[in-house]
């Protein structure tokens, strides 16, 4: 198994960032990812950077939204990117959710139907032009053989183009709502992951067994007491406690619990577990001794 941590912070000087590369390489964490959002730094420059901090981390992007990129040109800057951060590069694509992101870059927030149909479209043709290479309309080709792409959703249509086109399958138990925020906890259960899991292998039985399986953790929380944590929680966020204690996307309790957790992660098929930055220490410790 594989842990990541999702870096989305604000936008540091370059001293400060290396820094905490180098604290995130120190804890143990196999990846170092970062978001695509308005408001955040750009997903690439900092992961050029972060490979002069640490030879041993791989980096990514969780995710590129994808209505923001033309496929070719994405595919220069993935190849250039992994040539400058010597083959250690992953990609990561979604649909896009956040309207307000649309509206000030002055680009139409198409129903999901649409965004999605574009993603399958992209993802495809990214991947031919990844593994074109030198042959290809880039004119030059990655430091890697293969470039890892990464499809990340929760919906039927969307984890479908993660099975068949994809080479990480990103699931987070959430599904889009207004456009605004996520707001369903639709598979945020421990039946939902499987059953998220489950359509993956549907959608591409002959593929399913190279697929890595690779969740984001929303919580992690080391305490004696997982109930008093789960409803102060949930409180906050109008949410039933049992939602947060009866989920893999909330990881909850000692560090003995939670390396419980992460085993019954691995005996369902899950290759990679992700979370963001506040969480990383409190994960660190959990999987110390895993």
């Amino acid at each position: 198994m594989r842990f990541g941590v999702v870096v989305a912070g604000p936008a540091m000087a370059r001293a400060a960032w290396l820094d905490e590369v180098r604290r995130i390489d120190d804890l143990g964490f196999d990846l170092l990812l970062v978001p695509d959002h308005l408001g955040l730094p750009p997903p690439f420059p900092p992961l050029v950077a972060a490979a002069e901090a640490s030879d041993r981390l791989r980096f990514g992007v969780q995710v590129l939204n994808n209505e923001f990129w033309n496929p070719v040109l994405l595919a220069r800057d993935v190849i250039g990117v992994d040539l400058l951060t010597d083959g250690r590069l992953e990609v990561g694509l979604g649909a896009g959710h956040t309207k307000s992101e649309f509206d000030d870059v002055g680009i139409i927030y198409e129903r999901p139907g649409v965004r999605i149909s574009r993603l399958e479209h992209d993802v495809a043709e990214l991947r031919w032009v990844l593994d074109a290479g030198a042959d290809g309309p880039v004119g030059f080709a990655a430091a890697q053989g293969h470039v890892p792409i990464m499809v990340g959703g929760n919906g039927d249509r969307v984890l479908d183009i993660a099975a068949r086109r994809a080479d990480i399958v990103g699931l987070n138990g959430i599904t889009s709502g207004s456009g605004q925020v996520h707001t369903g906890l639709s598979h945020f259960s421990w039946d939902g992951l499987a059953d998220r899991i489950a359509h993956v292998r549907t959608c591409a039985p002959e593929r399913f067994a190279n697929l890595t399986l690779s969740i984001l953790v929303q919580a992690v929380v080391l305490t004696d007491d997982r109930d008093a944590t789960a409803e102060a929680m949930a409180a906050k966020r109008d949410q039933d406690p049992s939602t947060y204690l009866d989920s893999p996307f909330m990881l909850l309790g000692t560090e003995t619990s939670i390396r419980d957790d992460l085993a019954r992660l691995t005996e369902l098929g899950v290759d990679d577990v992700t979370t963001f930055r506040p969480n990383a220490d409190a994960l660190a410790a959990a999987i110390d001794e895993t």
